[in-house]
């Protein structure tokens, strides 16, 4: 069997929210493993220096395009460019998303909701609406970035949990549709990761360093996890090791989901800094 970096080298992949946390691991690791990156995000500086940065190191290449996914048109812009620039695709990692402020439901606004939907989960659809025709012909895969939360609800997070729920379910049913094209559709599914918008979450909180001391005790393993460990598992369903894997759920959380303890509400809703 060939090595994963042999069988992705020369493969085109898009890849979103690849500026930071678990969507930038996942572009350098691809970028690494030979593979034709077109990394896309919002943050346009930063993004070219990963971009060329990784060009230089890895064994593939690296393009970013300024994307904000939560417009669907800038979406099919980004799948229009690829294609442009490389003639085919055959992986789609949708990545981006963002963690809302967490509060109870009645305290968020139907318009936030619906920004949290536009980038969690409508982006993700549009990626693969868009993307699916090139991947039909090129045999590709897309693998889709949701969370542990979609399958155990977290506190003061209803909309955050609803988009990342929908995305198991989403997966699910594309890789029905598309297996009679040869297309594979998989979810990684996070839990605790060290990223940008855990240390944006944790800043919200009224202690930020016993949130981040708690957070560490939430997984078997007893610590939080690092987003090229999340990037390995993209890397490895996007290869062709994963290839009799479609319309799976994998979680990566060091056992954040099983076993039993005791549950107690951390968020003091009265008390809780408003930023």
């Amino acid at each position: 069997m060939r090595s994963i970096e042999a069988g992705m080298k020369g493969k085109v992949a898009i890849i979103t929210g690849a500026s930071m946390g678990i969507g930038k691991a996942c572009a350098e690791a691809f970028c690494y493993a030979g593979v034709h990156v077109v990394a896309a995000a919002r943050s346009k500086e930063l993004g070219e220096q990963l971009a060329r940065t990784w060009t230089e190191r890895g064994a593939g290449s690296c393009i970013f395009f300024a994307c904000d996914v939560s417009k669907h048109e800038n979406v099919k812009a980004l799948i229009d460019f690829t294609v442009a620039q490389y003639g085919r695709i055959d992986v789609l990692v949708n990545c981006a998303g963002y963690f809302p402020e967490q509060l109870p439901v009645d305290e968020i606004s139907i318009d936030d909701f619906n920004a949290v939907l536009a980038t969690n989960l409508t982006a993700y659809y549009a990626g693969c609406k868009y993307a699916l025709p090139y991947l039909r012909t090129s045999k590709g895969n897309i693998v889709n970035i949701g969370s542990v939360l979609g399958t155990t609800g977290n506190e003061g997070s209803a909309g955050y949990c609803a988009t990342k729920g929908a995305i198991t379910t989403m997966t699910k049913a594309l890789a029905v549709d598309e297996a009679r094209h040869g297309v594979r559709v998989n979810e990684v599914k996070p839990g605790h990761i060290r990223t940008e918008m855990f240390e944006l979450t944790a800043s919200r909180q009224e202690d930020p360093e016993a949130f981040r001391a708690y957070s560490e005790t939430l997984q078997w393993l007893g610590r939080g996890g690092f987003p090229e460990e999340i990037a390995t598992v993209v890397l490895f369903l996007a290869s062709e090791w994963a290839s009799f894997i479609t319309g799976t759920e994998i979680l990566a959380t060091g056992g954040y989901e099983i076993g039993e303890g005791p549950k107690m509400p951390m968020i003091p809703w009265s008390t809780m800094e408003k930023k």
